[in-house]
């Protein structure tokens, strides 16, 4: 009897200990972010410093897909909006630096590159955006359902009013490998988004579904970081079902 009991104690010990390290992974993985609300125009200069972004909270890039990189950037973005545009900035201390395509539409992700994945609205069925820039501020994006469905590549027309800034001074050829700190900062004009994908304005209480990512595949430190955990052994940051929230004030 004594045997009974002391099994049955230590199997809800263990049970409960479970249900408690599921939930707190689960607090963990499910990120949000609140999208501050500004009045006037941004500047788009890369600077991290400026008024503006100093009253909003970054969000930071916490997770790692594949195998833990042996350096760790430190990657963190914030995010505002007005009627018209989205504006988004990155902050990244990193090291083995490259930026290497300079063209539209070039696979920056072999690059050091920061990403924002979105759909602009709560639909993921709706497909999403992808929008990659290199450190030397190229930018490839594109509109998809899924990985390769229907994937339609942004035009040049609009991706020249996608208005960018970053602070290194162009591409880098030649890996930086040294300790550098590099920003990048941009205004994504809502107009260009409406002719692929239903759009949900940004306004007080709207939703959009997202994640940010940071890689560097062909250079000397490969990694792969999220902001929304990722649930897959193997690089892949096509994968809309682990967005995050991001909630516009």
């Amino acid at each position: 009897m004594k045997k009974t009991v002391n099994f049955v104690l230590l199997l809800s010990i263990l049970l409960f200990g479970a249900s408690c390290t599921v939930s707190e992974i689960s607090a963990v993985k499910e990120k949000s972010y609140l999208v501050k609300r500004i009045d006037e125009p941004l500047q788009i200069d890369a600077n991290w410093d400026k008024s503006v972004w100093q009253d909003i909270k970054p969000l930071t890039l916490g997770f790692y897909m594949g195998e833990k990189p042996e350096y760790f950037p430190t990657v963190k973005a914030k995010l505002a909006y007005d009627n018209d545009n989205i504006y988004v900035i990155f902050k990244v201390d990193d090291k083995y630096v490259k930026a290497v395509a300079e063209s539209y539409n070039e696979p920056v992700c072999l690059d050091s590159c920061v990403e924002f994945f979105f759909t602009p609205g709560e639909r993921i069925a709706d497909g999403y955006f992808n929008l990659e820039a290199n450190c030397a501020g190229t930018i490839l994006m594109y509109h998809q359902l899924e990985r390769g469905v229907k994937a339609k590549p942004m035009s040049e027309a609009k991706l020249d009013q996608i208005e960018i800034a970053h602070s290194m001074p162009g591409l880098v050829k030649e890996e930086i490998k040294t300790p550098i700190t590099w920003t990048l900062e941009y205004r994504l004009p809502l107009s260009i988004l409406e002719s692929h994908s239903a759009l949900t304005k940004p306004k007080s209480g709207a939703k959009w579904k997202a994640n940010f990512y940071k890689c560097a595949d062909n250079t000397s430190n490969p990694h792969w970081l999220t902001w929304s955990y990722v649930d897959k052994p193997q690089p892949d940051f096509h994968r809309p079902e682990y967005f995050g929230t991001l909630i516009f004030e």
